[in-house]
Parts: C-alpha cells; structure tokens; sequence
C-alpha cells in the first residue's frame, strides 16, 4: 500500500468505493470528518491520480484498494453473558431477539450481504444452542472449555491463526446499517459517541485511541469492534499470547502498545451513538425493544406474580457476583431491593429443594438468615429481601473470623432438627455417579479415595452429636450487615446443602473455601473452642477437611464436564484430601 497516504485520504478512497459519486459533505458525515479535511484530501487524490473530478476511482485507486478486501470474521459467543440474568438461563446472549432478528444472525447476514462468508464462532456458555448456525449459515464453531474462568482474550487466542484482513465481532452488538465493508484500507477499532460513556479512551487528532484510565467526563464507548488487517495480524498474535497467561484479560488489553501514554495499536473508527447498540443487561434490552419476545423470562413473570405487579414494574435489574452454584440478579420492586437466585448449571442433580426448605422452615424467625419471600421447590428459584450495608466476611481478618464462629457456635448451640442427613460419603459417590463413564483427571484418585475411606472408621466410633449444620459455612456466606450504629449483625446466608451432621463439619468447610494453611487451620478452631480443641476434635476436623477435600474435589470435576472451571480452587482441594489425610492420621495414632 502506498504509505504516503494518510488515513483521511484512505477513508475518501473506501468511502468512493462503496458509493461511488458521493459528495464531499457525505464523505465527512461518513467518516466523522470536517468538509475541510475531506475537501483536502480529494484535492489530493486528484493530484495523485487516485480520483477524476467526478470523484469517481480511477483504475490506480481499484488496484490500490484490491488487496484491502476483508477476508473473514470472528464472532465472540464464548461467554455466560452475566448481565443478562435472568435471560441467560434460557439461551446465550448471542441468540437474543432484537426487533424480530437474533442477534448473532443479523450479523451473519450483514457480513455475508458484505461478501464475507467465511465466519468462525467461538463459542463455549449453551454451546449447543449455535449448532444449527454450521448448516444454515455455513459458520465454523470453535469451542473454548476455559469460559467460565478466563475473559474473551482466550477466545480470540483459539481463533487467532485466522487473524489477517479479519473482522472481530462481539456476539451481542446490533448494528443500524451494515459496518462491513467490500474494503478496509487500514486496521481499526470501534469507538461509538456516547453521551453517558464511562471511557477509559480519548481520540486525538490522528485517529488514536489514547488510555485515560477510568473516567466520567469522556465520551466514547469501546464497542469491542475491530477490523485487523494483514499488515497487523501477527502483532495482534503476539500480544495475545503474550497476554494468554492471565485470566482476567479482555482482548482489547493486548491491543495497546507499551508507550506512554499508552495508545491502541489499531486506529479508531468513530461512530454515531445510535449506529452501534451493545445489549448487555435486562433492562438495555427492555430500552432498546420493549417488545422483544426474549423479555418473557419465567423469572421474571414469578416476581410479577409474587409482588402482585405489571413485568414493567420489575426494574433496575442487575447481575450479582456469580456464584459457585448459582446465578443471582438484584431488582428493584414497589421502592424496595430483593435478589433472586436462580440454580445455575447441573444444580438440579446435586440439591434436593424440598430439603432446603425443610432447612429454612426450621431457622426461620431465629434471626440467623436472610428473609425469605418466595421459594418454589420445584425449580429453585429463591427471592430474598435485600441486606443493605453489607459485607462478606474476610476470612484474613482474626477479628471478623472471630465474630462469625461466635455466630456459628450460636446456631450449632440451637441444636435445632430436620429430617434429612448430609452424608459427606454418599455425597462423594454420588459426583462420581455424574462423572458417567468419565474417570477422574488424577491419576492416583483411586488409591486416595481408598485412604480417605478409612478415616471414616476413626469419626464413626466417636460417635458425633449430630444437628443442623450448614455444610456450606464459607466466608462469603457470613454476612456482616451494618444498620447504622452498634454491633454488626451478622447472618448467615444460602443453606443448599444445609442437613444434619456433625458441625464440625462447618469448620472444615470454612478452612477449605477460605484456603488456610495449617496453621491458621489450627488458629480457626481454637477460636471456635475457645482456645480448647482438644487433640480428638483437632483430629475429627483435619479428617473432615480431607474428606470434604475430596468430596468438594469431586464437585469440581463434574461441574468441569459441564463447561464450568474454577482454577486453583479445583486443585487446592484435592491436595487437601491428600495432606491433611497425613495429618489426620499422624494425630490420630497419638490418641
């Protein structure tokens, strides 16, 4: 390409390319240009000989621009698309219905209307749902298993041997007319006008993208849109497996080069406000198209029924931290805050609802959790009242620590009654059970199993006092609730594998989720004891965390089979199961 010219100039000859005879006030309501500029850049492409006086291109212009013609796309369909609860429980954000199109074939379509048609979705959250897309639109799917756990840098890696003359395309972006082009004379990103943009990019005079950081007062809103050209495509490779090692990386991070300030690697391409529209949310798809049958959400039709009110009266939907088993939405209801959780993935096969409302039946009216407005054993669906001011427990900090097993020794103190057992054995073999015909991915699970077996010997002939235990006593679920003065009132929150057992069993789940060591392992339950635990309980409760270890090491292997990863967790208690079976065994030949 010839390099003297400059990038409005480029943009004349791609503008003329795609609607020949165009004025010059066009061109620059195209392209965001003053008529000043374009005015210039004609001027000079005349002299060059790339345009006549008709501005219509010349044969040395069609020659200049036929290497530019885009060759393929990637759309980004991997993710759970968490702002999109409760709707993504049904189907992925991808195949929302946007003024009666789905999203993802709108944009199949406008790439094939452009002569584009060899398209690779990456896909990885109900990846099922884009099979029919390979026969109908001739796409190619690339499955990305990591998902759950890593940002869409990862998809983009997968796909990124097709990178050159390439479009990359997020899922669920609508676009007013078509933004693909017979030719792209450069690389780009997408940048769209935003009157209430939260930027972290400034545009200066020669089209760069400049990072700003976080800020309020710029407006334009990164769009996830870019066009990468052969000149560029191995950069963008390198920088993505550059950056592949970290987890939390979106792809527009390795787009930005080392300089300072730091700079897009790829020029921007500034759009209109209304010419580009990300749905992320409920309520953004409620704005957009208030008729989209992808609104009727069973979720949403319960808290109608429930709060005896009009759908549209449930607002300001918003996504909650995902969790490990559930998904959750904050809402908004007749002035008031409640959160809805829904069963995520599997949860199904691993929790009996009828025994979790047997559990709140008999903690109700203690003050030990949250209050509960609905609950349908059937599905799950749980609705809770809203705690302001609150926190979760921060399992590095003694004295919040201390707080919580106070409140847990309280509960545990109640003794209170249900008709239903949390077998930790019968448990472990039921993961296996969901494995199907799938083995474990340790190669010495068997021969670990068998040794955290025996240790069910040593708690069986201490015969432990048995009650309510909540089972799922991790730091996330103790929650310190601040009501403005006084003491903090802290509850204890999501009772799903809540059952009868011995409660030390409480103690061992705390130390795994919050990963201690054995020495704060040993610092938790002497707070519990008071700075009594004895030998005999030191050894039942190193014995739990190897069984639960195993128990919750075995969770973890089928919700991967499910598509749904979480990392170190994973490991980690794995080796709890091996280590503190050593542990538990050493203690318990001193007794």
């Amino acid at each position: 390409m010839n390099t003297k010219l400059t990038i409005i100039e480029l943009d004349v000859l791609k503008t003329l390319n795609s609607q020949e005879g165009a004025t010059q006030r066009e061109i620059a309501e195209m392209n965001g240009a003053s008529l000043g500029s374009v005015n210039g850049a004609i001027v000079k492409l005349r002299e060059l000989g790339y345009v006549s006086t008709e501005n219509a291109l010349t044969d040395k212009a069609k020659k200049l621009l036929n290497g530019t013609k885009p060759q393929n796309a990637v759309i980004l369909a991997a993710g759970f698309g968490m702002r999109m609860v409760p709707i993504n429980t049904v189907y992925p954000k991808a195949m929302l219905k946007v003024h009666g199109e789905v999203l993802i074939e709108r944009l199949i379509r406008q790439l094939h209307e452009a002569g584009i048609t060899k398209i690779d979705v990456v896909v990885g959250f109900m990846k099922e749902s884009f099979e029919y897309l390979i026969d109908e639109y001739g796409v190619n799917l690339i499955t990305n298993r990591d998902y759950a756990s890593k940002e869409n840098l990862h998809s983009l890696k997968l796909a990124s041997a097709q990178l050159g003359n390439t479009y990359v395309i997020p899922s669920d972006i609508w676009f007013r007319e078509n933004p693909f082009a017979e030719c792209e004379p450069y690389s780009w990103y997408m940048v769209a006008e935003s009157k209430n943009a939260h930027s972290r990019v400034k545009l200066n005079r020669n089209k760069e993208l400049i990072d700003i950081g976080n800020s309020t007062n710029k407006k334009l809103k990164m769009m996830g849109v870019a066009y990468i050209s052969n000149r560029d495509a191995d950069e963008v490779r390198i920088r993505i497996a550059k950056f592949s090692n970290q987890d939390d990386c979106y792809w527009e991070d390795a787009l930005y080069t080392e300089s300072r300030p730091r700079k897009m690697m790829l020029l921007a391409k500034k759009v209109p406000e209304n010419f580009a529209v990300g749905i992320n949310t409920y309520d953004q798809l409620c704005t957009f198209d208030s008729g989209s049958e992808s609104l009727q959400s069973d979720a949403i039709d319960i808290l109608a029924k429930v709060f005896d009110v009009d759908t549209s009266e449930i607002t300001n939907i918003e996504v909650l931290k995902k969790g490990m088993t559930n998904r959750s939405f904050l809402f908004r209801c007749k002035g008031d805050k409640y959160i809805m959780r829904i069963p995520g993935e599997g949860t199904e096969r691993l929790i009996n609802r009828e025994h979790e409302y047997q559990v709140y039946e008999a903690i109700k009216d203690k003050g030990i959790s949250d209050d509960i407005i609905y609950f349908d054993v059937k599905n799950g669906y749980k609705v809770t009242k809203f705690l302001e001011n609150t926190r979760n427990c921060d399992p590095k900090d003694w004295e919040e620590v201390a707080k919580c097993m106070k409140v847990l020794r309280k509960f545990h103190s109640l003794d209170l009654r249900v008709e239903h057992d949390f077998d930790i054995f019968g448990e472990i073999e039921l993961y296996e059970k969901l494995w199907g015909e799938n083995k474990s991915i340790y190669r010495d699970y068997a021969k670990t199993k068998q040794k955290i077996y025996k240790l069910k010997q040593f708690i069986d002939s201490l015969n432990p006092h048995k009650c309510l235990a909540h089972i799922d006593a991790v730091p996330d679920n103790f929650l310190f609730c601040n009501h403005g003065g006084g003491e903090d009132d802290i509850r204890i929150i999501d009772w799903e594998y809540a059952g009868m057992q011995d409660p030390h069993v409480d103690l061992a789940m705390f130390s795994l989720y919050s990963m201690y060591s054995k020495d704060e392992i040993d610092k938790l339950n002497n707070i519990y004891f008071d700075g009594a635990c004895n030998n005999e309980n030191r050894a039942k409760i190193y014995a739990y965390i190897s069984i639960c270890g195993l128990l919750w090491s075995n969770w973890c292997e089928y919700k991967r089979q499910l598509g749904v990863e979480f990392g170190e967790y994973s490991l980690k208690q794995y080796r709890y199961a091996k280590e503190y079976y050593k542990y538990a065994s050493e203690l318990i030949d001193t007794l």
